[in-house]
């Protein structure tokens, strides 16, 4: 058995990710095959959710996340899932 510590007490990431909202999209985003195909015709982040205004039952997540929720960062998911 092996232990894990946490080597870096400012280390307040989730997955890698900065917050649970931005996780939580990112996978929603990445994982769902209709959100990743007009996620990448799209483009960025801003207008993937202004893209999601006209689909109200897809402006959150299964989770309940909001796909405008402030918390999201933004810089984060065009750099991570807009660009590949």
């Amino acid at each position: 058995m092996t232990a894990s510590y946490q080597t870096n007490a400012l280390d307040i990431s989730y997955n890698g990710w900065e917050n649970y909202e931005t996780w939580n999209v990112a996978l929603w985003i990445q994982n769902d095959e209709t959100l990743y195909h007009l996620a990448m015709e799209i483009g960025n982040y801003e207008d993937f959710v202004a893209s999601l205004g006209e689909l109200t039952d897809r402006m959150q997540t299964p989770d309940g996340v909001r796909y405008d929720d402030p918390a999201v960062n933004v810089i984060q998911l065009n750099s991570n899932v807009f660009d590949l």
